[in-house]
């Protein structure tokens, strides 16, 4: 038996233990074993997942026969937030995108601008969680391209996304967010999407900038995208859990 089969066997095994030490020590904090579990048991399948599959390992990509006749535009689809309409009303001519947080060079981008930096084509499979999937082609701007120009600071953990998709029509109100860590940040196929099936991206998809995370469930892509900031870790982030479905009780970790 191989070295590599028996880590794995032996990490898994410590894993399953481990999931019993955090439900008891959830009764220690006063959290629910239900909850430990369910938090637990995420972080199992996020690092067993780290650990089969290659960092790099593309999700499958399909062929332009492939691309669904209709995809559907769930969730927000249309935000009120006087902010966007704003935008959205002069056809995003003067929408920047913000990249700040722990960079060592801010960045403020137009559409144009993102346009201009090297772009990646990809036709892939939307799942979401309410049970429906969907193949579409995107292109975009890689993230790590835009990470990289900013340049990250060494205490950097985690990319939030800022959206414009507001709750009120209010520019103070809560925003949609979501966040992912730097492997899924700097993945090959993670992309920042203006077109989509060869179209400039239209409003119910995201319009004029969403995220396409190839490896992980449809809540993940946030449309909408507004500004990209590097945090440090959870506590920096908008709600308690890292992400809008997230905080209501969905995996932050949404890996397919």
């Amino acid at each position: 038996m191989s070295e590599a089969l028996l880590n794995r066997r032996s990490w898994i095994a410590r894993a399953g233990a481990a999931l019993g030490v955090m439900a008891l020590a959830a009764c220690q904090r006063g959290q629910t074993i239900g909850e430990s579990l369910r938090v637990s048991a995420e972080a199992l399948t996020r690092r067993s997942q780290r650990l089969l599959i290659p960092r790099e390992a593309l999700a499958p990509e399909y062929r332009p026969q492939d691309i669904s006749p209709f995809f559907k535009p769930n969730g927000s689809i249309d935000p009120a937030a006087s902010d966007y309409v704003a935008l959205r009303d002069a056809g995003f001519a003067d929408y920047r995108l913000t990249v700040d947080g722990l960079v060592e060079r801010p960045l403020s981008l137009s559409l144009a601008e993102l346009r201009e930096r090297p772009s990646r084509t990809q036709i892939t499979k939307h799942d979401c969680v309410e049970g429906w999937t969907a193949i579409g082609q995107w292109t975009g701007v890689r993230l790590e391209t835009l990470l990289d120009e900013a340049g990250l600071k060494p205490e950097a953990k985690y990319i939030v996304f800022h959206c414009f998709d507001a709750l009120t029509q209010t520019e103070d109100g809560p925003r949609y967010y979501e966040s992912v860590d730097l492997v899924d940040a700097r993945h090959p196929q993670t992309i920042l999407a203006y077109e989509m099936n060869g179209e400039t991206l239209t409003v119910p998809h995201g319009a004029p900038l969403r995220l396409r995370v190839e490896r992980q469930l449809g809540y993940k892509q946030a449309k909408y995208i507004r500004r990209i900031e590097a945090v440090e870790s959870f506590e920096a982030m908008p709600g308690p859990r890292g992400g809008y479905w997230p905080d209501r009780g969905y995996e932050w970790y949404a890996g397919i």
